[in-house]
Parts: structure tokens; sequence; C-alpha cells
């Protein structure tokens, strides 16, 4: 063998340990915490996986500054409504607990997503308010159909569900989901 191709066959051979180093240090990133909890919901994983990351980055004792708690960053009052919604005990000492949590989360994100077929809008709705999403979709300045978002006013609100649909993205990259 020549050594030119020797040496090119070593070069192409480090460069695809490095770049398989680095594939698995950003998936391992990409965490899949109470994946039994969150496949059981029916909802998308990658879905949910994404909104875990963007809301907690997967810290159970999360805590917002407007109080929301947990994985999933549900507030009390939110959750309460979720658990009356679906027949549940309601235990707010339980959500900074990650399966409770989640479950939870699950369920107000498939609540959102049933009022708001749309997965940008029912995201939209998971950050800043079912109430205020209803008030966007009602102005022409922002939906253009009054189903869907065109335009999110809250800068908070459009960066958030820009970056869930890109930690999502990410998660179909990493782990291809089940149809």
């Amino acid at each position: 063998m020549r050594k030119g191709v020797r040496n090119f066959l070593i070069v192409f051979g480090v460069l695809c340990v490095v770049a398989l180093s680095f594939f698995l240090w950003v998936r391992g990133s990409y965490r899949r915490p109470f994946r039994e909890e969150v496949e059981k919901s029916g909802l998308s994983p990658s879905l949910v996986f994404a909104v875990m990351k963007a809301e907690s980055g997967f810290e159970e004792e999360a805590k917002s500054s407007a109080g929301a708690v947990g994985l999933m960053q549900l507030l009390p009052a939110t959750a309460e409504f979720i658990c009356r919604e679906n027949g549940l005990e309601f235990s707010p000492e339980k959500l900074f607990e990650g399966e409770y949590n989640v479950k939870l989360g699950c369920l107000y994100l498939k609540y959102l997503l049933e009022r708001f077929p749309e997965e940008k809008t029912a995201l939209a709705a998971y950050n800043a308010g079912e109430g205020k999403v209803r008030g966007w979709l009602k102005d022409a300045r922002y939906s253009s159909d009054g189903a869907s978002l065109d335009d999110i006013p809250y800068p908070e609100t459009a960066g958030y569900v820009k970056k869930v649909m890109k930690f999502r993205k990410n998660y179909l990259l990493f782990y291809r989901e089940r149809s």
C-alpha cells in the first residue's frame, strides 16, 4: 500500500472516531428520563422530551420565578386543574417527583394539543397560557385562520417554541421514533 493511501486511511479513521465521539457526546445531552411514563402518554416522545429539556433541563427540583415546578415546569394550579380534568388525586408535594410531574405534564400537553392541534400553537399555550393564545388566535395580526399562530407577540414564547422545535428535531435525529 502506498504511503499516501495509508496516511489518508489513518486520518480518515481518526476523523470517524472523533465524529462518532462528538455525536455520542451531543446525544448524551438529549436524555430521555421517565421514558416509560412518556411512552404511555400516547404523545410523540420526541415532543415530550423536547418540552422537558426546554422547560427544566431535566432538573426534577427546578422551580421558576413564576412558580412552575419540576421536570415539565407545571404551575400547581395547572397541575390541580389537570388532575380534576382526569379524575386524579392532586398531590402538590409530589410535583417535584419526576414520574408524577411527567405524567401530569403529558396530560396537560395532550389537553393543549386537543384544543390547539397545530403543535407550535399548543407549545405557545404551554408557555404563555391557554387564555393568551386564544386571544392571539382571535387577533388577525397574529393568526390568519383563527386556528394557528402566524406570529407570536411574546418574544419569550416565540423563542420557547423555536427552541422546543429544535430540540424535537434533534431527538428525532438521535432516536428514531416509532410511529
